[in-house]
């Protein structure tokens, strides 16, 4: 199970008890935000895109898009969602799961500037009924981002 992914990721740095698991689905920014009692932007949604036959990740904050003219000036391409039947198998996280923890080598992670505007957010955890508070700081430490970039319109 890709909870069980996360939980034995965060157990390595001892936080594994800060992981929340809903009765709920989470699996959306609306009902995560619903599940926590937070506003949908501090929702961290983790966005899975192909780069050059390699899958990255993008971290950006609930309520914002990808701009695909900021995403080409970051990457030199458009942006190309991952297919979502894929989603699991290159991730190891189900959509409505994914996250930036406990995924294989080699996956590059990107956060995007859209989270800057928050003190903490809400990543989720690799079940679509899970998440983690974390500061910018934690979330840094734990995703182990390449950069922070700036992909995203609407905040």
């Amino acid at each position: 199970m890709s909870i069980e992914k996360v939980r034995q990721y965060f157990r390595t740095f001892g936080i594994e008890d800060k992981i929340m698991e809903f009765d709920a689905s989470s699996a959306t920014v609306d009902l995560a935000a619903a599940a926590l009692g937070c506003e949908p932007a501090r929702i961290a949604k983790t966005l899975a895109f192909l780069l050059d036959n390699e899958t990255i990740l993008i971290v950006t904050a609930g309520d914002v898009k990808i701009d695909n003219a900021k995403y080409k000036a970051a990457f030199g391409t458009k942006a190309r969602m991952l297919p979502a039947p894929e989603v699991e198998a290159k991730i190891g996280h189900g959509v409505g799961g994914v996250c930036p923890f406990g995924i294989p080598c080699g996956i590059k992670v990107y956060l995007d500037i859209s989270l800057r505007r928050f003190t903490t957010v809400f990543p989720a955890c690799g079940s679509s009924n899970s998440a983690i508070e974390l500061s910018l700081a934690e979330l840094e430490k734990y995703a182990r981002p390449v950069k922070w970039v700036d992909v995203c319109k609407g905040c």
